[in-house]
């Protein structure tokens, strides 16, 4: 199969408290012609999200303040349509919002070709994959509507 290649537009935001792995993620990232935006909290980055600017969000699940889970309900309520992956060490229970959950640790390699696969729409062969994606709860309004 061929390796699809990210649009020159590809805009990807990634949310991780580990400055390391902001920093290597947005270099290897974008070696492979993504554009990476990174924020350390889910506020700065629910402040950053575009979704006409972005096409996809990878976030870990534990952020100060609010979770990645958290932070998946809030960028499902603005833009049901933007994917949302999550890579963390300790999977969620609450996985409504999640379009891919990846184990840490994971090569930035698989989490690329990861990005690529959900770009591309196809189905995920080898990592936790989730049931058919159908609307989370909090599309019919939570706590966390007013963010």
């Amino acid at each position: 199969m061929e390796t699809q290649h990210p649009t020159p537009a590809t805009t990807i935001l990634l949310v991780d408290e580990e400055h390391k792995y902001r920093i290597t993620a947005r270099w290897l990232l974008g070696n492979f012609g993504f554009i990476v935006e990174s924020a350390r909290t889910a506020k700065d980055a629910l402040a950053l999200f575009d979704a006409k600017t972005h096409a996809l969000v990878v976030t870990d699940n534990f952020l100060n303040g609010m979770s990645g889970t958290e932070l998946a309900h809030v960028i499902k309520m603005r833009s049901p349509s933007t994917p949302v992956i999550m890579c963390s060490a300790l999977l969620p229970e609450d996985r409504t919002c999640l379009d891919v959950l990846i184990q840490k640790p994971v090569s930035l390699l698989a989490l690329k070709a990861e990005i690529e696969r959900v770009l591309a729409g196809l189905p995920c062969p080898h990592h936790v994959t989730l049931p058919a994606w159908k609307p989370c709860a909090c599309a019919k309004g939570s706590l966390w509507a007013q963010l």
